[in-house]
């Protein structure tokens, strides 16, 4: 099953409600003990994110983009990158976490920033 880094931006009821809907879920969130803290760069994240095989769930559209282009060009990999739709509520948005995690593959996001929702 996929697991997914909240970026520390992402309000922390996205990850209580996931967990309270899916226990079986792996989210952990950035700040979190054993992920990187606060304040840490996007790159870094994304380094971690590798590292660790998790997908980042972020609301940064701006600059993630050009991060994961540079991530990319050195060679590297990430699980994916889930951004997030400030039009979906709450519900809605964990209703799609839950059915991405539960219907993928585990590679099936691999080296993509992926704008939620998949479907409309």
């Amino acid at each position: 099953m996929l697991r997914y880094l909240m970026d520390e931006n992402v309000d922390p009821v996205y990850r209580t409600q996931l967990l309270r809907r899916d226990p079986n879920l792996v989210v952990w969130a950035v700040g979190d003990e054993g992920v990187p803290p606060k304040g840490t760069l996007d790159p870094e994240i994304l380094i971690w994110c590798e590292q660790h095989g998790f997908i980042l769930v972020t609301n940064n559209r701006t600059s993630m983009p050009p991060h994961l282009t540079d991530h990319l060009a050195q060679g590297r990999h990430v699980p994916g990158i889930f951004i997030m739709n400030s039009d979906m509520s709450i519900g809605e948005t964990i209703d799609e976490l839950i059915l991405i995690a539960e219907g993928s593959d585990d590679d099936e996001y691999q080296d993509y920033i992926t704008f939620l929702p998949l479907r409309r």
